[in-house]
């Protein structure tokens, strides 16, 4: 079955997995004291271009959750839109973890700005209520959206003047910087970014992200958080050497352009169709579309896709750092026989 359902189902880069294999020699020293890992954290002060913490982690998840914990008091919270993976699809993590609340905003197709943010501020101060402390954005957003980074530039500042942080949700952000033809400099250090979930399962490692703070107030307790959320790794070399990988002679960016480019030749090769209707935001790889329910259901005999709501027909469609171009043509011939019957 051909997937368009997530970049997640995609493989794992071959070089990825040859440095997985090769780092799998002898002993090493435990807990991220290795030099892999040590290696792996200069690759990512590099295209930072500045001496970070990183803490490597699992999965996306613990790396938004433990992020974030490591910042909030029990009686704070994280402004983010309603569409956000840490309101949407981590499953209450975050408030179970750290006890802070979710202080959700509606989305403007998946982002946020500043007026939004501002009627929790209201409430500063008030024993009653829920103090704002961090703002948490995704970049690529989930509707598969890009904040400019004058947009992130003026979130930070605007949460900076409120004694507030400025949180990256990057399990994407390899798309969005090559979408933007930008860097990860530019686009995070520059900005005024504190904290990052970096994010490269979506973009061609099998997992593992990393937590990469540039505020040292935040940093002090990050490596408590992440034990007590089990998440420091004993191995840490298998994680850290991905990244490495990932990092040298610029993978995550033929990866990232590979999985963009095929998103526009698949949102291309749809609109084609009159029977089809496409969102019109694709800066990245994710899709929405609206089709017939027939057509749906005839599709999903051969390829999978994430049916976003049965009723009004609309599915998602993402491409991934493997997706063919053979692949899309298939699917568009797949369309053309069953609308043309």
């Amino acid at each position: 079955m051909k997937m368009f359902m997530s970049d997640n189902n995609s493989g794992v880069h071959p070089k990825i997995m040859e440095a997985i294999v090769n780092v799998n020699k002898g002993h090493e020293y435990a807990y991220g004291n290795d030099k892999t890992t040590k290696m792996a954290i200069e690759k990512i002060c590099e295209i930072m271009g500045k001496d970070v913490d990183v803490y490597f982690v699992t999965t996306g998840t613990a790396a938004n959750v433990i992020g974030l914990s490591g910042i909030l008091r029990p009686y704070e919270g994280v402004v983010c839109a309603d569409t956000a993976h840490i309101n949407v699809d981590e499953c209450g993590a975050l408030e179970r973890f750290s006890g802070a609340k979710i202080l959700q905003i509606p989305n403007e197709n998946g982002k946020i700005d500043i007026e939004g943010v501002k009627k929790y501020l209201h409430s500063l101060g008030d024993e009653h209520q829920t103090q704002a402390k961090i703002i948490s954005i995704s970049q690529t957003t989930e509707m598969g959206t890009l904040y400019s980074i004058e947009e992130i530039r003026n979130l930070a500042k605007f949460a900076h003047e409120n004694n507030m942080y400025l949180h990256v949700d990057g399990a994407r952000i390899a798309n969005a910087v090559v979408a933007l033809n930008t860097s990860f400099k530019e686009m995070i250090t520059d900005t005024g970014v504190d904290i990052l979930s970096f994010g490269g399962t979506k973009n061609g490692m099998m997992l593992g992200e990393a937590i990469v703070s540039f505020n040292e107030e935040i940093s002090k307790s990050l490596k408590f958080h992440r034990k007590q959320g089990m998440q420091l790794i004993s191995k840490m070399r298998f994680v850290s050497v991905q990244f490495i990988a990932y990092l040298t002679d610029d993978l995550w960016k033929e990866n990232a352009l590979n999985s963009n480019n095929m998103g526009q030749y698949l949102r291309n090769n749809l609109s084609q169709f009159s029977k089809i209707r496409i969102g019109d935001n694709l800066d990245t790889n994710i899709i929405f579309a609206h089709m017939g329910k027939d057509l749906i259901q005839a599709l999903r005999k051969r390829f999978g896709f994430y049916v976003i709501d049965e009723e009004v027909g609309l599915v998602r469609l993402v491409t991934s750092f493997d997706t063919r171009k053979e692949d899309i043509d298939e699917f568009i011939d797949y369309i053309k026989n069953y609308l043309g019957s």
